[in-house]
């Protein structure tokens, strides 16, 4: 089975400074205790662990560097990515707040592997007050004002926040009709609950009314409990009811769902959820809308 994986990382943390892998006390993880994924991870690791699919291709999503120097990590990613078996593109790390905007946007868009950014934007609990316009939040006017370059450069916009902040990311979607903006891990559904899965559920319904919003389906690993189908297939499903073939990416977040399962069990039981599908769009849930989304010359 051909596979462009949309998300994934790579980290040497024996050479380079990841705050959340190097530092101590682990930062709390939807996952929970995350020691087994602190140790490098790098291309020939990858290459190992997809055993049972071919990789065609693959997105590399920041992996939370040094944030004093967010173009330290695509420097290093252009170097080791030379050697791979396969072609990687890069979403890389920038503040879109920050006063050198400009210049961290212009210093990764020296590297054509770039075909987007991602930030964490700021966030609340789930059952905290949500008011709208935090400092740092998708209603920011200064972050705002550096999400608004990214048309200029073709960049699209990797977005990980909790489904409960989504109706952020619905305006964000709809003021800046230009930019695509990802919705990474299906919107992080953590809540399985009736309630959870329909609070869910209406948050990425809302979203996908833009058509410049896309979903990755991936992440979906719960706190000690291992990958199942019958644990997400309800949640891919639905996923693809709401945005549609052309709008989804199975991706593996590998090493981190490492946690969770093995890469090429996560892969095959996707399959096994969309087995009534046609192969055509099978082949766009697994490499076609990757390749067209972040712009891959296969």
């Amino acid at each position: 089975m051909k596979f462009l994986d949309a998300h994934h990382h790579f980290w040497d943390i024996s050479s380079n400074y990841h705050p959340w892998l190097c530092d101590e006390p682990q930062i709390p993880f939807r996952y929970g205790n995350y020691a087994a994924i602190r140790t490098n991870y790098l291309p020939n690791d990858y290459e190992d662990d997809a055993v049972a699919v071919e990789i065609i291709g693959s997105v590399h999503v920041e992996a939370e560097w040094n944030p004093e120097d967010p173009v330290g990590e695509t420097r290093w990613l252009t170097d080791i990515t030379q050697t791979c078996e396969h072609p990687v593109v890069f979403v890389v790390k920038a503040c879109l707040d920050q006063d050198n905007i400009e210049e961290v946007l212009a210093d990764h868009s020296a590297f054509p592997q770039v075909r987007g950014i991602r930030q964490k934007p700021t966030a609340t609990e789930q059952n905290a007050l949500r008011p709208r316009g935090l400092p740092g939040s998708m209603d920011d006017p200064n972050w705002r004002d550096g999400y608004a370059k990214l048309e200029r450069l073709g960049y699209s916009f990797d977005l990980q926040i909790p489904y409960w902040h989504l109706d952020q990311a619905t305006d964000l979607a709809a003021d800046f009709p230009e930019t695509t903006l990802v919705i990474n891990h299906t919107g992080l559904p953590s809540d399985r609950s009736d309630l959870g899965f329909s609070a869910w559920s209406n948050a990425i319904e809302q979203a996908a009314q833009k058509p410049n919003v896309m979903i990755k389906i991936s992440g979906l690993g719960q706190t000690n409990q291992p990958w199942t189908v019958e644990s997400n297939r309800n949640i891919v499903l639905r996923a693809l009811e709401i945005f549609g073939p052309d709008r989804c990416m199975f991706a593996s977040n590998f090493p981190v769902d490492r946690l969770c399962g093995d890469l090429d069990a996560i892969l095959l039981g996707f399959r096994e959820i969309v087995n009534t599908l046609t192969e055509t769009t099978v082949d766009a849930l697994f490499h076609g809308n990757a390749a067209r989304i972040y712009r891959f010359s296969l």
